[in-house]
């Protein structure tokens, strides 16, 4: 059986863009990449509703193919559960190229900074870590549409140019970040690294502030700080608050305004196993409460949400009963972890699903008194329920030149929440999805070392860097890596370390100039 392609009329000029910014020579490489794209989104087309005109450019079946034509014949079959000798296999892979280069075509619309070189190491990357074990889904979980009206969950954009002052030079310049602008930044992402006490969390207050002040108070945020907040560091941060109008949290005394079960879809009875699924996942990530009691941790939170009507959800404490129910008196590791979580009042046990957290500012502090295990899991459960929330709106659109922006997670200490793989899989999962949809993720950290862990660097995703005074100066490589400067830049960032000072900083700013010292 021959098969022949023709691309839509519309698809034909996105060939032969892509392939001019891909560089891979013959448009039949982009044709394939494309069919694999969009096959790897998981998505089932239909022949009535998305074959497309056939208009475009036509493909021979040896050209299109070369000489894995068995492989991509049997990634249609065993996707749509097809024999190999189907009548339709060849319209289900048209069907997908022509989707897949609308998909590709649209990623570099709204990424205008994005090569075709990011694509490729971006994809074949991830493409690379799926052939991995990996336990714990991270992909977020997409409501079914009833649900998805009941919770309002969506969430204005500001559009509008983004200003914020960083610093100046030492001849009093201003230098801004225009942090929205997409003919400078392919994205919002930011890493700030630095010793205690060289300004660095200052510098990230002021840019938190900066944001809400120049949005007029629509982009909002969440600073995560997994250390905790001493009561002379509360005082000094009253102003920040004050000016913010960010709610500070001081976990346990005072509990977080979500139920960190609702991001999980309670009508869609799939949706709903995949998301206790995670739940489960998460506790046990952080909580290693051994493989034998994930079990009973799931016919818990199932009973839990059995017994609950009209679309609500059930508590940690609801869970932790039904995990006694279980269980019996017999003392474990689960009923432990479930018992901290549930009796320290962490969260909310309520919902008010009209009344989105992700409107408010807060500042968020674990104490350092809670179990390791316990902050550990709720920092993760938080950032998790951020990540599905969003990961369910639309895009945040460009107009004009500007990205619209809705939100800023910052996360303090990043490294020491991400330190384990599995976790490092959601961040890296959040960095790279979670900016089409208007959220700038900023991660603090002490050195640099822990940006750059063995299975990802995180400073490569976050495409704008700030450097104040760290330990390790002399590790030039290490400083050019973070910043992502190359060796022509190398000996002004090693002369700008050697001289750096108190409330000093380097950045990659392309706003200034790379590698060189200015005032934060």
């Amino acid at each position: 059986m021959l098969i022949n392609i023709r691309t839509s009329e519309a698809n034909r000029i996105i060939v032969q863009e892509l392939t001019r910014k891909l560089n891979l020579g013959a448009e039949n490489a982009v044709s394939r990449i494309a069919f694999s794209y969009s096959i790897s989104k998981g998505i089932k087309l239909s022949l009535e509703k998305d074959l497309l005109d056939s208009k475009g450019k036509e493909y021979k079946d040896d050209i299109l193919f070369g000489k894995f034509r068995e492989y991509y014949i049997a990634l249609v079959c065993q996707h749509y559960g097809l024999y190999k000798t189907d009548k339709d296999v060849g319209k289900y892979i048209k069907m997908h190229i022509d989707h897949g280069l609308s998909l590709i075509n649209k990623l570099f619309e709204d990424n205008k900074n994005y090569s075709g070189l990011d694509f490729l190491l971006e994809h074949i990357e991830r493409g690379i870590e799926k052939l991995e074990e990996n336990d714990i889904n991270n992909d977020a979980i997409i409501w079914d549409e009833k649900i998805r009206s009941l919770k309002v969950i969506n969430k204005k954009f500001y559009s509008k140019p983004i200003k914020i002052k960083v610093g100046k030079s030492f001849e009093e310049e201003a230098i801004y970040f225009n942090i929205n602008d997409t003919n400078i930044h392919n994205n919002a992402h930011v890493a700030i690294a630095g010793n205690s006490g060289t300004g660095k969390t200052f510098f990230a207050n002021s840019f938190l502030r900066q944001i809400v002040d120049e949005s007029k108070s629509e982009v909002n945020f969440i600073y995560l700080d997994f250390k905790g907040l001493k009561k002379e560091d509360e005082l000094a941060l009253k102003p920040f608050f004050d000016k913010t109008k960010a709610v500070y949290i001081d976990a346990p005394q005072k509990p977080f305004p979500l139920n960190p079960l609702a991001f999980i879809d309670n009508i869609n009875a799939k949706n709903k196993t995949m998301g206790i699924n995670k739940f489960v996942d998460i506790i046990n990530n952080y909580s290693k409460i051994g493989s034998n009691k994930e079990q009973s941790l799931k016919d818990a939170t199932r009973m839990a949400f059995d017994e609950k009507k009209n679309g609500e959800y059930p508590s940690l404490k609801d869970i932790y009963n039904k995990v006694i129910e279980i269980e019996g008196d017999k003392p474990s590791t689960l009923k432990g972890v479930m018992e901290s979580l549930s009796e320290l009042d962490l969260f909310e046990t309520k919902v008010d699903l009209s009344n989105n957290f992700l409107n408010k500012n807060y500042y968020l502090s674990l104490s350092g008194d809670l179990p390791k295990s316990v902050r550990f899991t709720s920092v993760f459960l938080i950032i998790n329920y951020i990540y599905n929330s969003f990961m369910n709106m639309e895009n945040a659109p460009i107009e004009g030149q500007y990205q619209g922006i809705r939100y800023v997670l910052l996360i303090d200490e990043a490294h020491v929440i991400f330190k384990e793989k599995k976790s490092q899989d959601l961040l890296e999962k959040i960095l790279r999805e979670i900016r089409s949809k208007g959220v700038s993720v900023v991660l603090l950290s002490q050195g640099i070392e822990e940006f750059n862990q063995p299975s990802f660097d995180f400073s490569s995703m976050c495409e704008t860097a700030f450097l104040f005074d760290i330990k390790d100066k002399t590790n030039l490589k290490l400083m050019q890596k973070f910043l992502g400067l190359g060796d022509r830049d190398a000996q002004k960032l090693k002369t700008s370390m050697e001289k750096i000072q108190k409330y000093e900083l380097v950045s990659n700013l392309k706003e200034y100039k790379l590698g060189e010292l200015f005032k934060a």
